[in-house]
């Protein structure tokens, strides 16, 4: 019998824990030679979630659950880590625990590697009914630029949501980088991938943390993280300063000697080149010292995540102490 160890990151998720679990388990009374374990990766909630977690990780009659409760709010990339890092399944699939991503999908993802010799198989949204429309319009965009800038492939509608061989999760925890974009490093390692199309679904419960400004953070992240196309643009940037630069001292230079207006004093021109130049500058400076700012976290080399509590490997050590004969 195969194991799929479930990652399912979560912040403030209480009333979605125990909801997930019961899903999970009516999904795998139809998956006969498969058993699962999930973790749960608490990401410093302020909420009751890890109280949930427990409570299921008790009352549990299926499967095997355990977590690992981190000891501050890292970031949903850095609770992704943290479970990956930490699997044992034979097969690793990472899903969220609001059930926007839909555990029936792991029978097609199962087909797709046991019987069509894939890698891993990927969930992607084809519609975003329920979404607002500002939300859609700029995730379309970011799409849309981020492959044009990068070497990356990223298909629309991609989610983090994939079922996985152990090769592959071993490729991206390899990557140990500390800004992280996880859509960028599944594209960036490779593997043969196949795509399982789904429409989108609301949350179960609760209520959603990420807000308009958090998911453009996260779409700048992944600029900087595999793009050096800003850098190589401003060099561009730069020359085309200068062409204009040189078109304006013409421009202004055939003026002179047309118009004989000894009043004319050149000052608001100097002013507005100054001005442009000076925002141009500080622009370039402050592109530069974006990448600049990755590096000094990279090389600092931190840790990626700290977990203040979990109870993986709990059940060996109490296994241990029962064979150990006592004096």
């Amino acid at each position: 019998m195969k194991t799929i160890e479930l990652i399912v990151p979560c912040y403030n998720e209480e009333e979605c824990i125990g909801l997930f679990y019961k899903r999970i388990c009516q999904v795998f009374q139809e998956l006969p030679g498969f058993d699962f374990i999930i973790t749960y990766i608490d990401d410093g909630s302020k909420d009751c979630t890890l109280e949930e977690i427990k409570k299921v990780v008790v009352s549990s009659n299926q499967g095997k659950v355990q977590y690992i409760s981190l000891s501050r709010n890292f970031g949903k990339e850095s609770a992704i880590y943290a479970g990956l890092s930490k699997c044992t399944g034979d097969y690793v699939a990472l899903l969220d625990a609001d059930l926007q991503h839909p555990p029936e999908l792991l029978k097609q993802m199962i087909v797709a590697i046991e019987e069509e010799g894939y890698d891993c198989a990927s969930a992607r949204r084809v519609s975003r009914k329920g979404e607002p429309i500002i939300r859609s319009m700029f995730s379309k965009a970011f799409y849309h630029i981020i492959n044009r800038i990068t070497v990356m492939d990223l298909v629309p509608g991609s989610t983090d949501y994939r079922l996985m061989r152990r090769n592959v999760v071993e490729a991206i925890v390899s990557m140990t980088e500390r800004e992280r974009f996880t859509k960028g490093i599944y594209s960036w390692v490779g593997f043969k991938n196949k795509w399982i199309e789904y429409e989108n679904v609301e949350r179960v419960a609760g209520s959603t943390t990420w807000n308009f400004w958090g998911l453009l953070r996260y779409a700048y992240t992944g600029f900087i993280a595999f793009a050096a196309t800003p850098l190589r643009g401003v060099v561009y940037f730069g020359m085309l300063i200068v062409l204009i630069s040189i078109l304006m001292a013409i421009y202004i230079g055939m003026g002179a000697l047309k118009t004989a207006n000894t009043e004319r004093t050149g000052y608001a021109s100097i002013m507005i080149l100054m001005l442009f130049l000076g925002g141009v500058i500080i622009t370039i400076l402050g592109m530069i010292g974006e990448y600049m700012a990755r590096i000094y976290m990279e090389v600092k080399n931190r840790p990626i995540y700290f977990a203040r509590e979990t109870n993986i490997g709990k059940e060996t050590e109490d296994e241990c102490r029962k064979d150990t004969p006592q004096k």
